[in-house]
């Protein structure tokens, strides 16, 4: 099988990447679409990895596509220039891989397109499937523009789903690896109340279940990337401080983060409890449904 990945360098591309080199005995072949030099991408996915600075470049047919690619949307303040950026960052890249099916003789089989529980907006407390509505704020609009565009494949025959990921836990990156260090120093604490959800899946489940929707031919459409266990920040910060052998008495206060992040600050004082519904119903089952185990494993 050909694979195309797009973000491939990052976080959970990296990881996806030596998952396919490692598990199968007939490894796939794979591309990734990178700013990176071919070299770099070797040494971030592994040697057997082709690096690609354009999709012009692929020789082959490919089977199936990963689409990854997008700035983090909480690394910069909400700038109207940064949520430009957001939105060009996942636009463009997706826009050309419609453009890329619709030229390619040998269509796919199916496009992974990446999305985010940011989706379905500030939610409260309520819990959240594929079919709930969301709330119109900046997160749900850049998600749902994303979307609209990967779902133009539909229309060349080629199976689309949509992964809407919460908070990934891994070892070596992503949201935990900011929190450890102050958590470490006993600097950690809830965020605001405290009381909004986070709705989190460790990466190894994450990747799973891209394996999982790509073998199973008959899914298609929006999926939550989530744990079935989803906790508010207070627990959250409780179970990384417990694992750590660490205090959590820091709280940071919802004011200083309105004042510093402006707009931003709502992706960390509201929140969605955010239930994978229909990869459950499809059969998919969890190594990490637990926080504190899912915890454990990323601390190791």
């Amino acid at each position: 099988m050909n694979i195309l990945i797009t973000g491939g360098t990052g976080f959970i591309g990296r990881a996806l990447c030596r998952h396919y080199l490692n598990s199968y005995q007939d490894t796939p072949k794979l591309w990734v679409l990178s700013r990176r030099s071919s070299e770099q991408v070797k040494q971030l996915c592994g040697e057997a990895v082709q690096g690609l600075s354009t999709l012009t470049e692929l020789g082959q047919p490919i089977d199936l596509i990963i689409n990854l690619a997008g700035e983090p949307i909480a690394d910069k303040r909400w700038s109207l220039e940064q949520k430009q950026r957001l939105y060009d960052s996942r636009l463009n890249i997706t826009q050309q891989i419609i453009d890329f099916i619709s030229s390619a003789q040998h269509k796919p089989e199916c496009l992974i397109s990446g999305s985010a529980i940011g989706y379905y907006g500030d939610q409260g407390p309520k819990p959240i499937t594929e079919d709930s509505p969301p709330h119109d704020e900046f997160s749900h609009q850049l998600c749902a523009r994303w979307e609209a565009c990967a779902l133009q494949a539909q229309a060349m025959g080629v199976r689309v789903c949509l992964l809407r990921t919460g908070l990934v836990i891994g070892p070596d990156g992503g949201f935990l690896q900011k929190m450890r260090l102050p958590f470490q120093l006993g600097l950690g604490g809830r965020i605001g109340s405290g009381q909004q959800f986070m709705s989190w899946v460790h990466r190894d489940d994450l990747l799973a279940m891209i394996v999982f929707l790509s073998s199973h031919t008959n899914l298609q459409g929006a999926f939550n990337g989530t744990a079935p266990n989803p906790v508010n920040n207070l627990a959250f910060t409780k179970t990384l401080a417990r694992l750590l052998h660490r205090p959590a008495m820091m709280p940071v206060m919802a004011w200083t983060l309105k004042i510093a992040l402006g707009e931003m600050s709502q992706l960390l004082l509201s929140g969605q409890k955010v239930l994978p519904a229909r990869l459950q119903q499809a059969g998919f089952r969890f190594k990490y449904p637990v926080l504190a185990d899912a915890l454990a494993a990323a601390l190791e």
